[in-house]
């Protein structure tokens, strides 16, 4: 039995003449964080609009719960923050909660507080919410979206504009949700080193086009480890490990930096070759690719 809570396959949309994604494809399983990661304007706010039946795709098929029948229904054990919360400013944070239960007409009222518990406003008191942080504000938009106790939440750049306070805040809160709560989230942002903190899967997308789903294990795996070089003469230092050492796998990054992929137990035979060759070492690391790296990388392949 499938253990995908969101299936996407081959979803394609377009605005006029303009592409805006193309033939999208994901799945996103239970108990999971997937981060749909790209910059501003690869489509990733489309797919969820897409996801959330506000838009509908040119092409392609949609599946809840291992189904693609009664989209809707399934929807109603599902939550939705797209672009920003939709938040009261001249109520407090429990008057917003408040009524978002009675339009849903969800019964228990004791949830409410439940609410403001989990995502830390319960001493806000009758502070409205004109005067709530940015980040207060997010936490008080996922905290509505949790009220109906949703299996899935899709939350769409939660984490955009706040500061680092607000960006820890926000980053527990949806840690909780999946460790204590059990809730599925498939989130959005174009802040990768953010999303590596808490996702379990990640989806990379550029120009509307789906570049690779891997898993956060597959990631480490391919996030290569390697030798970062900076001498007096870039130049004449990688003709070095050519011509003296048999270096090949190794990229110019920026016109003064090398960044060397093979032979890594051998830095010290490395070192030594270019100081013995006249050249001068300002900079010796052995490091390892982060997310943000590993997505430039595979974006400048796709392009290519």
């Amino acid at each position: 039995m499938s253990n995908s809570v969101i299936s996407v396959k081959g979803i394609s949309r377009s605005y006029k003449k303009q592409t805006v994604l193309k033939d999208v494809s994901l799945e996103v399983e239970r108990g999971h964080i997937c981060g749909l990661i790209g910059p501003n304007g690869a489509g990733k706010t489309t797919l969820m609009k897409i996801l959330a039946g506000l838009i509908l795709p040119d092409s392609g098929e949609i599946g809840f719960f291992g189904s693609s029948d009664d989209l809707d229904k399934s929807r109603d054990r599902m939550s939705f923050m797209i672009e920003q919360p939709i938040i009261a400013n001249n109520m407090n944070a429990r008057d917003n909660i408040e009524y978002i239960r009675l339009l849903r007409g969800y019964p228990d009222d004791r949830r409410v507080d439940e609410i403001l518990e989990l995502v830390g406003l319960a001493d806000t008191g009758k502070k409205y919410a004109q005067k709530f942080s940015l980040g207060m504000k997010q936490r008080l938009g996922i905290g509505m979206a949790l009220l109906p106790k949703p299996e899935v939440m899709v939350l769409d750049e939660p984490v955009n504009g706040l500061d680092p306070e607000g960006i820890v805040e926000v980053r527990q809160l949806i840690k909780r949700m999946q460790e204590e709560m059990g809730v599925t989230v498939l989130i959005s942002s174009h802040l990768l080193s953010e999303l590596s903190e808490i996702c379990t899967d990640f989806s990379m997308i550029t120009g509307g086009r789906l570049v690779e789903n891997l898993s956060r294990e597959q990631l480490l795996a391919k996030c290569r480890g390697r030798i970062a070089l900076r001498t007096d003469s870039i130049e004449g230092t990688a003709a070095v490990l050519e011509e003296k050492l048999s270096i090949h796998d190794y990229k110019v990054i920026h016109g003064d930096e090398i960044h060397i992929y093979e032979r890594l137990d051998e830095v010290t035979k490395i070192s030594k070759t270019i100081t013995d060759s006249g050249f001068i070492i300002t900079r010796l690391a052995e490091e390892g690719q982060n997310l943000e790296e590993y997505y430039l990388e595979k974006v400048g392949e796709h392009n290519e």
